[in-house]
C-alpha cells in the first residue's frame, strides 16, 4: 500500500493499458483536463472503464488541499459499479487493485494512499453529505440518476485550483436537466465523449448480439444507440401475440410466484409466474376481477378467499389441482390486503416497485422469447398492446407509462422483478433472430 501524500502518477504502465483500449477511450483519458468531464453513451461501450482510468490518474494528481469523492445513486451501486471493478486482481485494472483498499458497504476507501469518500445520492437530502466540504476531485457514476441539486452542489464544492468533476451516464430523455443545463451549454469549461458499442474493443460479437437482442424500443434507442430520445409509443414494442401467447403450457419445473395488484374500484389482478421445463418464464394463470364490470366491490377478506380458491383450483398433470407458489408478491400500497391473505394462510412480501427497471426487465424477456403467456391470462393479453408511454410527461423530462389499464401488467412486473434471483440463472439462452 502506498502511504502518505498522493504520488505524481499512478503505479501502472500506461502503454500496457492502451493496448487493450480503443482510440476513443485513450483520447478521453488523455484529454480529461476540464472542470467538468462527462462520458456518455451506450451500455457496455467502455465509457466506465475509460472514466475510471482517468479517475485513477486524477487521484494521483489531485490537489492535496481538497477531498476526493465517489458518488453514485446509493452506496451499494458505488460498491458494485465502481469499487468492485477497481479492486478485482483479475479485473480490468489488474495489478492496480493492490493499491486500492475497500470494504464492502464502507463509506470510504483508499486509492494510492489517498482517502476517497463514498456517497450515495438518491434524494435531495444527500446534499448534506458534502455540504461545507472542499473537494479536489469528484467522480459521479450514472449522473442522470442523481438529483440535479446534488450535482450542482458538487460543482460548488470544487473550490481549489485544478479541482475537477468526472461523470458517466447512459442517455435519458432530451429534456433531462443534465443535457439541457450542461451538455448543451457551450459556455462551460467542459469536455464530453459519446460512446457506442463499437468503441469497446473487448466485446465479442456474440455479446454485442446478445445486448442488442435484450433491449427494445426506448431502451434500445438509449442504451444501444446512445440516443437522448423521448419515451413514446408502445412500452412493450416486441410483444407479438402470435408468438408469445400459447394454448398449452410445457411441463412446469417451478411455480415461481404470484404477483398481486390490489384494487377495489380499479381491477384486482393476481398473476401466476412459472418456470417451464424449456427454460422460459410462463404467465401460467390469472385471477382478474373488475368491480365496475361485475358491479360489486369485494372486501379484502373476499379477495383473499378468492385468491386462495383460485390457487387451489389450478389444474396440474394427472388430473390433480392446486399449486403452492414460492412467493406471493404484493402491491406495496396494499398493507390491509396482506393481512387478509395471512388470514387464509398466505404469507406475502412487498413488491420491488422500481418501474423503469421492471419494465426494462420484462421487455427484455419478451424480446428474447424467454417469456410466454397462457391464453387464459386474458387480462394481461388485453392490457399489453395498449400500454404506452405518457407523451406529456416525456415532454417534461419524465419517463412514465400511462397509468391506464395496467393492473395485470403491474402484477407481472412485481413478481418478475422481485423474484429475479430465483429464476435469472435458469433461463435458456436468448433467441436472437425472432423472425426465424
Amino acid at each position: 500500500m502506498v502511504s502518505g501524500a498522493a504520488v505524481a502518477d499512478p503505479p501502472f504502465n500506461l502503454d500496457a493499458v492502451c493496448r487493450v483500449m480503443s482510440r476513443k477511450q485513450i483520447r478521453s483519458i488523455m484529454e480529461c483536463n476540464a472542470r467538468i468531464n462527462l462520458w456518455s453513451g451506450a451500455v457496455s461501450s467502455g465509457k466506465t472503464i475509460a472514466s475510471l482510468m482517468a479517475f485513477l490518474f486524477a487521484v494521483a494528481r489531485a490537489p492535496e488541499n481538497g477531498l476526493v469523492f465517489i458518488v453514485g445513486r446509493t452506496l451499494d451501486t458505488v460498491g458494485r459499479n465502481i469499487m468492485e471493478p477497481l479492486t478485482q486482481p483479475f479485473g480490468p485494472f489488474g495489478p492496480v487493485s493492490r493499491f486500492i483498499t475497500y470494504t464492502q458497504g464502507a463509506n470510504r476507501a483508499k486509492v494510492f494512499g489517498r482517502t476517497v469518500y463514498l456517497v450515495g445520492a438518491n434524494d435531495v437530502l444527500a446534499e448534506g453529505r458534502i455540504r461545507g466540504a472542499t473537494a479536489a476531485l469528484i467522480y459521479i457514476d450514472e449522473a442522470t440518476l442523481i438529483p440535479e441539486s446534488f450535482f450542482t452542489m458538487c460543482l460548488s464544492r470544487l473550490r481549489v485550483p485544478g479541482a475537477k468533476l468526472l461523470a458517466t451516464t447512459n442517455p435519458d430523455g432530451p429534456m433531462h436537466w443534465l443535457r439541457r443545463r450542461f451538455m448543451l451549454n457551450r459556455q462551460l469549461n467542459m469536455r464530453q465523449w459519446h460512446f457506442t458499442l463499437d468503441d469497446n474493443p473487448s466485446l465479442t460479437p456474440s455479446y454485442v448480439q446478445s445486448l442488442k437482442a435484450e433491449y427494445t424500443g426506448l431502451f434500445y434507442d438509449r442504451f444501444i444507440l446512445g440516443r437522448w430520445c423521448l419515451a413514446e409509443g408502445a412500452v412493450y414494442s416486441a410483444w407479438n401475440p402470435d408468438r408469445h401467447v400459447v394454448d398449452e403450457l410445457p411441463p412446469i419445473s417451478d411455480w415461481i410466484g404470484v404477483g398481486i395488484d390490489y384494487g377495489t374500484v380499479n381491477p384486482f389482478a393476481a398473476e401466476l409466474l412459472a418456470l417451464g421445463g424449456d427454460g422460459r418464464l410462463y404467465l401460467a394463470g390469472e385471477w382478474y376481477y373488475d368491480s365496475k364490470v361485475k358491479r360489486r366491490e369485494l372486501s379484502d377478506a373476499e379477495y383473499a378467499e378468492q385468491v386462495k380458491r383460485w390457487l387451489l383450483s389450478i389444474p396440474l398433470p394427472g388430473g390433480q389441482r392446486g399449486v403452492e407458489p414460492g412467493w406471493v408478491v404484493m402491491d406495496p400500497s396494499a398493507a390491509s390486503m396482506r393481512t387478509a391473505l395471512l388470514g387464509y394462510g398466505i404469507q406475502s412480501v412487498l413488491a420491488d416497485n422500481a418501474v423503469m427497471p421492471g419494465i426494462r426487465q420484462l421487455g427484455s424477456l419478451i424480446a428474447t422469447d424467454r417469456f410466454r403467456v397462457h391464453k387464459s391470462c386474458q387480462g394481461f393479453i388485453d392490457e399489453i398492446p395498449g400500454y404506452s408511454w405518457d407523451a406529456d410527461k416525456a415532454e417534461k423530462g419524465e419517463d412514465a407509462p400511462l397509468p391506464v389499464n395496467d393492473h395485470a401488467l403491474d402484477a407481472v412486473r412485481y413478481v418478475a422483478r422481485t423474484t429475479a434471483a430465483v429464476w435469472s440463472g435458469r433461463l435458456r439462452e436468448p433467441l436472437f433472430d425472432l423472425a426465424a
